[in-house]
C-alpha cells in the first residue's frame, strides 16, 4: 500500500517542494509539489531522484570505528566514548586551537547543520575553523560585511519583477541558483524575457544560460572585477548615477568615484578582451531600465579579485538606485531572522581578527581558508600548535580543496579525526570514527540559510516522511552528542544542549528593549514553545521571535511551529519589500561605499590591467544533474553529458593537435591529471573547462556507482597558493595550465 508525503528538496539551492510516494519504508517515487506556496510544482532531475538517493546502498547504516588501523561497525555508545576520549585528549594537552572543524556544502541543507555547528564552535573554542565556502563564496560574504555591515546581508535579485538582469560567472540553468534561492530559475528567466525585459550573459562559456541571454559576453576568466570596475566609471563619467531614495543612507559616493577613475572602458578591454563600445552599452542600458538587477556567482568569486569583483556588483546596482527596491536588489527577511532591531548604527564588519598559523591568513566571517587545512595540518611553526585532531561534517575536502593529494598525506597524520558522513568517501577514509546520518526521508527539513537568500519571502516545514530506522540516530542527536564530546561533557542527554541554547536564546531576548518577549520570564516563554523534539522547539522559538512571529502571544496572528504545521505546503509571507536602513549594521548606519580594504586592495586591480596571459586557462563547470563531489554515486545523476571531460575549442584542440574524444593532460601548479578531450564552441578560444567534484578513484572508499567511473580532481592543478587576499577565497578560474595530447607525452618519454 503506497501513500505520499511531503519533503522539501535537500539537493540543491532552490528548496523545491516534493511529494514523494512512499511504499512501506521506501521512497518510489518524487514529483513536485504543485501546491508548494513557493516552488509551485517545479522539481529538476535531482529532485526527481530523490529516492534513488535516499536509498542508495552505498550509505553507511551504522558507525564506523578504527581498531587496529580498520574502521569496524561499532555500536553508538562505542562511537561517542571514542570521540570524546580522541578530541579531548588534543583539547587537554594542546588547547582547543589544535581541532580543526570543517563543514562542507551538504552541512547547510540540513536542520541539523544550521542549530549544532554554532554551538559545536562556541563550546569548543577553536578558531581552527574551515568551510566550502572559502572555495565558493566567501567573497560575497566579505563585500556585504563591509559594504553593509553583516556578512550575512546579501542581496537578491528580484527576479520575478525587474525589467533588466546582468548575469557575471553565474549558470543559474545548471546551478538552479546560488546565493539567489529560486525554484524554476529558468521559468523565471524565460518570464522576464516574456514581459519584455532584458537578460545579459558574462561568461567564458556559452552556457545553456548564456543561450538563453538576449546578450552573452564571452569574457576572458578573471577579469570580473575591472569589467564592472569600467561600467561603475561610465554610469560616472556620463552622469548616469541616479541612487535616487539611497541616496541618504550612502556614505563615500564622492571617494568611490575617485577610486574608478583609471578604469576606464578603454583601459579594461584588452584585459577582459570586451571592446570599450560594449562595456558603456552595457552601464547605458543599466541605467536606462526602469528596475535593474547585476547577480554575479561563482565565476566571479572563485578568481583572484573575487571580493572586489563581490563589492562592484552591488556597486552597479546601487549607483543605478536599484538597491533596496522591487525590480532590482533586495535584502530577504527570513521567518527566522532575529527580532529585527531598530535602525542605527551597529558594529560593523572587521577581518583579521587573527590569522593563520603558517601562511599568516587573515580570518574571514570567522573562518580561515580552507586551502590552508593542509599546512595547518602538516607544518609546524615557532607558534602555535598544528591541528591534530579533525570535525568534518558532510564535507570532502580531498576533492573540493586544492592539492587533494597533499591534504590526503595530511589527514593519514592525525592524531584523531571524526566524520558526520553517509559514505566512506575521499575524506572520510580517513577518519577514525564516522558517524552516518540517516537519509532525508528519515530527517525533518527547514531551510534556515536559504530562506535568507530566498526571492520571495515563505516559511515551510516538513517532518521526516518516514519514521527514523531502528538502528539510526538523527541527525540533530548525533550533531548534539557530538557537541557534547568535543566539550567534556560526554555522557549527558543530548537534549541538553537544546535546553541551553532555548534558554540562553530567551534570557537575551527577554532582555533587549525592542524585543517582543522584553521583560517577561524566559522560563515561562520556554514552556510555551510545542514541538516533538528539541530542533523543533528550537524552531518554535525561532519562528515566535522573528519578524512575522507571534512574540509568544503579543501578536496573535503572527507565525508559531503550530500555524507553520496546519499548513503543509507552506505559508507565503510576500513578495521582498524594501527594507533600508534596518539591515544596516556598519558603525556608520549607512551603506559605506568605499571601506578601506576595498579601497586598499584597488591598487592590485589597476596592475591587472596590464595583465595578458597568452597561454590556456582553466574554468570549472556545473551541472544541473550534479551538485559537488556528493551526487557522483548514484546512477541517475551521472552519465551523459554529465561527465569529467575537458572542453576545448575547435582552434586550440587544432593548435595543440587535440582530437575529440582523446586523452589529453592538463599541468597546473598543483599537479597534473589526464582527462578526455571534448572539443566544442561552448567555450571561447584560449579557455578549457574541467568539472569540479570529480576524482573518485583513491582506495579505502565505498562508492560502488563513482569509483567506477571516478573523473579526475580538476582541484589538483592547484597548489593552494593562489587566493582572494581579502576573503580567502581560492582561485579556481583562470588558473593557467599547460594542455597536451597523451600521445605526445608518451612519444616524448620514449
Amino acid at each position: 500500500m503506497s501513500r505520499t508525503a511531503l519533503r522539501i528538496c535537500p539537493l540543491c539551492e532552490a528548496t523545491c517542494g516534493l511529494t514523494l510516494t512512499i511504499e512501506g519504508t521506501k521512497v518510489t517515487g518524487a514529483r513536485g509539489d504543485r501546491d508548494d506556496v513557493f516552488s509551485k510544482g517545479f522539481i529538476c532531475p535531482k529532485g526527481a531522484a530523490f529516492g534513488a538517493v535516499d536509498a542508495d546502498p552505498d550509505r553507511l547504516r551504522t558507525p564506523l570505528v578504527r581498531r587496529d588501523g580498520v574502521l569496524r561497525e561499532a555500536t553508538w555508545e562505542e562511537a561517542f566514548d571514542a570521540v570524546a576520549a580522541g578530541l579531548r585528549t588534543v583539547v587537554e594537552r594542546d588547547g582547543p586551537d589544535a581541532v580543526g572543524i570543517v563543514l562542507g556544502n551538504p552541512n547547510v541543507h540540513t536542520m541539523a547543520g544550521a542549530l549544532y555547528p554554532p554551538v559545536l564552535l562556541a563550546g569548543l573554542r577553536t578558531r581552527s575553523l574551515f568551510t566550502a565556502s572559502t572555495v565558493d563564496q566567501m567573497p560575497k560574504h566579505v563585500s556585504s560585511g563591509l559594504l553593509y555591515g553583516d556578512a550575512n546581508a546579501i542581496p537578491v535579485p528580484d527576479l520575478d519583477h525587474t525589467a533588466h538582469l546582468l548575469l557575471i560567472g553565474a549558470n543559474p540553468l545548471d546551478s538552479n541558483g546560488s546565493l539567489c534561492t529560486a525554484p524554476d530559475f529558468p521559468g523565471r528567466l524565460k518570464a522576464l524575457k516574456a514581459r519584455g525585459g532584458t537578460l545579459t550573459v558574462v561568461d567564458p562559456r556559452r552556457t545553456r544560460t548564456a543561450r538563453l541571454a538576449d546578450r552573452h559576453i564571452a569574457i576572458r576568466p578573471g577579469t570580473d572585477a575591472l569589467l564592472l570596475a569600467a561600467i561603475a566609471h561610465t554610469l560616472f563619467e556620463e552622469d548616469l548615477t541616479d541612487p535616487g531614495e539611497l541616496a541618504p543612507h550612502l556614505q563615500g559616493l564622492g571617494e568611490l568615484r575617485d577610486a574608478l577613475r583609471d578604469f576606464t572602458p578603454e583601459a579594461v578591454a584588452g584585459a577582459c578582451d570586451v571592446d570599450a563600445g560594449t562595456i558603456r552599452t552595457l552601464a547605458r542600458e543599466l541605467a536606462a531600465a526602469p528596475t535593474a538587477a547585476v547577480y554575479g556567482r561563482i565565476g566571479s568569486c572563485t578568481v583572484p579579485h573575487g571580493t572586489l569583483a563581490s563589492w562592484l556588483v552591488d556597486v552597479c546596482t546601487i549607483l543605478t538606485g536599484n538597491l533596496d527596491r522591487p525590480g532590482g536588489a533586495l535584502f530577504p527577511q527570513a521567518a527566522t531572522d532575529r527580532t529585527p532591531r531598530p535602525a542605527g548604527p551597529g558594529h560593523g564588519f572587521a577581518l583579521g581578527r587573527w590569522r593563520s598559523r603558517v601562511s599568516g591568513h587573515p580570518e574571514a566571517k570567522g573562518e580561515l581558508p580552507l586551502s590552508a587545512l593542509a599546512e595547518e595540518i602538516d607544518t609546524a611553526t615557532d607558534e602555535g600548535t598544528p591541528v591534530r585532531a579533525l570535525i568534518a561534517v558532510a564535507a570532502n575536502p580531498v576533492l573540493s580543496a586544492p592539492d587533494g593529494d597533499r591534504l590526503d598525506k595530511a589527514l593519514d597524520s592525525l592524531e584523531f579525526m571524526v566524520s558526520v558522513d553517509p559514505y566512506l568517501n575521499e575524506t572520510s577514509r580517513h577518519a577514525h570514527v564516522v558517524l552516518p546520518p540517516p537519509p532525508p526521508s528519515q530527517s525533518p527539513h527547514h531551510d534556515f540559510a536559504f530562506n535568507t537568500l530566498a526571492v520571495r519571502n515563505q516559511v515551510r516545514y516538513t517532518r521526516p516522511a518516514i519514521a527514523l530506522e531502528p538502528g539510526r540516530m538523527a541527525e540533530t542527536e548525533i550533531m548534539a552528542r557530538l557537541v557534547l564530546a568535543a566539550t567534556g561533557l560526554h555522557g549527558t542527554d543530548p537534549s541538553a544542549v537544546d535546553d541551553m541554547v532555548i534558554g540562553q536564546t530567551l534570557g537575551k531576548a527577554v532582555a533587549e528593549p525592542h524585543s517582543p518577549v522584553h521583560g517577561r520570564d524566559p522560563r515561562e516563554l520556554a514552556a510555551l514553545l510545542t514541538g516533538v523534539s528539541g530542533p523543533e522547539r528550537r524552531l518554535d522559538m525561532m519562528l515566535r521571535l522573528g519578524p512575522y512571529g507571534d512574540g509568544f502571544g503579543a501578536r496573535p496572528d503572527g507565525l508559531t511551529l503550530d500555524r507553520l504545521l496546519a499548513h503543509p505546503h507552506g505559508i507565503d509571507l510576500g513578495p521582498l519589500a524594501s527594507r533600508l536602513p534596518q539591515p544596516l549594521k556598519t558603525v556608520s548606519g549607512q551603506v559605506e561605499l568605499l571601506p578601506e580594504p576595498l579601497a586598499g586592495d584597488l591598487p592590485r586591480l589597476r596592475a591587472a590591467l596590464r595583465e595578458r596571459p597568452d597561454g590556456l586557462v582553466l574554468v570549472g563547470r556545473r551541472h544541473l544533474r550534479s551538485n559537488n563531489s556528493w551526487m557522483h554515486n548514484v546512477p541517475a545523476l551521472t552519465g551523459g553529458s554529465n561527465r569529467c571531460t575537458l572542453h576545448i575549442h575547435p582552434d586550440d584542440a587544432e593548435r595543440l593537435g587535440v582530437r575529440d574524444g582523446a586523452p589529453v593532460r592538463l599541468k597546473g601548479a598543483g599537479g597534473e591529471v589526464t582527462a578526455p578531450a571534448e572539443v566544442t564552441d561552448a567555450v571561447r578560444p584560449g579557455v578549457v573547462s574541467l568539472p569540479h567534484g570529480w576524482g573518485h578513484d583513491r582506495p579505502g572508499t565505498r562508492l560502488g556507482h563513482a569509483s567506477g567511473d571516478p573523473g579526475v580532481n580538476v582541484n589538483q592543478l592547484l597548489d593552494g597558493r593562489a587566493l582572494d587576499p581579502l576573503s580567502g577565497n581560492a582561485v579556481l578560474n583562470g588558473v593557467p595550465v599547460e594542455v597536451s595530447p597523451v600521445a605526445e607525452t608518451i612519444s616524448a618519454l620514449t
